[in-house]
């Protein structure tokens, strides 16, 4: 028996908004270790070096409300704070990020309602990463609701920048000096040469280790052959 869909406009407390937000936490962080585990059964390779979740707090959330002009109640934060419940996947290269996405993104139950390409298109100050607000059912009782999760994926390189570029800007409130403006956006350049460079590399890894078994497979069908025509000639002489 299908349950019904049901909205927000139900949730009437914290406690159960919450609960929303950290079942939609789990269920895409069990559909990313899915994912990861597959991939190292099928192709020996872990596209995801590890993950983050967070919820955020009532204080952040009440801050970034009344930034955008809206009154702290129940519905404005689930209708206009899409990051409450958030997702940082951290893959060793490039291709991995865009690999991931588009797995996610085809899952049945997953909807995509926005994408924003910060690798593409990185930010003024360098910031690269590829952010996705989903919706994932969670089952309730008495029906499903529809919960958003952002999603952030970035290489362990972008997530180093990100990660020294927070505590830069919490230092100065988000006014940094010009110098030091001028110094991060240098050191986002040299990241992405980085991941440029690593990735090329594991390319050519790649093809030589599949070169290698390609030839291996050569040897052993043309030994097996041999064998084959040995024993065929054997048998056939003693035959005879």
């Amino acid at each position: 028996m299908e349950k019904e869909k049901m909205n927000y406009e139900g949730v009437d407390s914290w406690e159960t908004i919450i609960l929303l937000y950290n079942s939609a936490l789990k269920e895409i962080g069990t559909k990313l270790a899915i994912l990861n585990d597959e991939f190292q059964h099928v192709h020996q390779y872990n596209p995801i070096e590890h993950m983050k979740s967070r919820i955020k707090t009532p204080e952040s959330i009440v801050k970034k409300l009344k930034r955008r002009g809206y009154e702290s109640t129940i519905e404005n934060m689930v209708k206009y704070v899409n990051d409450i419940a958030g997702v940082r996947v951290i893959c060793s290269f490039t291709s991995d990020i865009y690999r991931v996405a588009e797995i996610l993104a085809n899952q049945s139950d997953i909807n995509v309602l926005s994408i924003k390409d910060y690798i593409k298109h990185p930010k003024e100050s360098g910031y690269k990463s590829y952010h996705m607000i989903v919706t994932v059912p969670i089952f309730l009782s008495d029906g499903v609701v529809d919960t958003k999760v952002e999603i952030q994926i970035r290489t362990v390189a972008m997530d180093f920048w990100a990660s020294l570029e927070h505590k830069i800007n919490y230092k100065y409130e988000g006014d940094a000096p010009e110098h030091i403006k001028r110094e991060l956006f240098e050191c986002a350049e040299m990241v992405s040469d980085l991941d440029a460079k690593m990735m090329s590399l594991n390319e050519e890894i790649r093809g030589a280790h599949e070169q290698q078994e390609s030839e291996q497979e050569k040897r052993q069908h043309e030994k097996h052959e041999a064998e084959k025509t040995f024993f065929k000639e054997r048998f056939y002489g003693e035959a005879e």
